[in-house]
């Protein structure tokens, strides 16, 4: 068990608290691909949904504090890059959802 502790570099509590938060953070992460997948089998056809860039943003965030807890600049970079991208796309979901809004002569 030490050698398994060692080759994760758990010394401490805390390390392995962090090692539980990059384990759900990939989890959240590749739920994402889960969910888009069922999403667009369900409707015959590819379909981004809002969730994909929930999970995504939340997974992105989780993985760049794991990221910068252990030191690691390529896991840094990759999410610090993604999280951009996901907010992005989060807000050009919420733009399109204002601009689908019926007006009032519409009601």
């Amino acid at each position: 068990m030490s050698d398994l502790l060692a080759y994760f570099k758990i010394h401490s509590t805390s390390d392995l608290v962090w090692l539980g938060l990059g384990v759900i953070a990939q989890l959240m992460f590749s739920l994402r691909f889960i969910i888009q997948w069922l999403v667009s089998e369900k409707a015959k056809r590819s379909v981004m949904p809002t969730a994909f860039w929930w999970f995504s943003l939340i997974g992105g965030v989780m993985l760049l504090a794991y990221g910068v807890h252990r030191g690691e600049p390529i896991i840094i970079l990759g999410q610090g890059l993604g999280i951009i991208v996901y907010i992005r796309n989060l807000m050009l979901v919420h733009q399109g959802r204002k601009t689908d809004l019926p007006t009032e002569r519409e009601s």
